[in-house]
């Protein structure tokens, strides 16, 4: 199973990025999947995350001006961020949660490498 992200960059203070993630591999199924970040010399936390179902959960930090949304036909997620601010500057990790074949029915936590986004005027 492999995730791979898009879309980071650098973009000015009060600008918006969209990032991708792709899903490909060995996948039945996928439940939960959303996006984490890690900023230098801080663990990595959650930014979104979004069921199967469409249902959104989001820190408080980026409510309001992150949209996290997926296309469960083609296994992608999307991370649409508004109104950018010098401490969204992070690594940005896609997770989503793999059940890999019809014979098992549970689920594993996935990862990408991560895509940098860096705030900056």
């Amino acid at each position: 199973v492999q995730l791979v992200e898009s879309g980071g960059g650098l973009v000015q203070p009060g600008g918006s990025l969209r990032l991708s993630c792709a899903a490909s591999g060995s996948i039945f199924g996928i439940n939960a999947m959303g996006w984490y970040r890690q900023a230098p010399g801080k663990q990595r936390e959650l930014v979104a995350t979004i069921t199967y179902g469409g249902t959104t959960n989001y820190a408080d930090s980026v409510r309001g001006r992150f949209t996290i949304s997926r296309d469960n036909a083609k296994k992608l997620v999307y991370l649409q961020m508004n109104s950018l601010k010098p401490e969204d500057t992070a690594v940005y990790y896609c997770n989503a949660d793999v059940r890999r074949t019809i014979y098992s029915s549970s689920y594993y936590p996935y990862w990408g490498q991560g895509t940098q986004v860096t705030v900056s005027s």
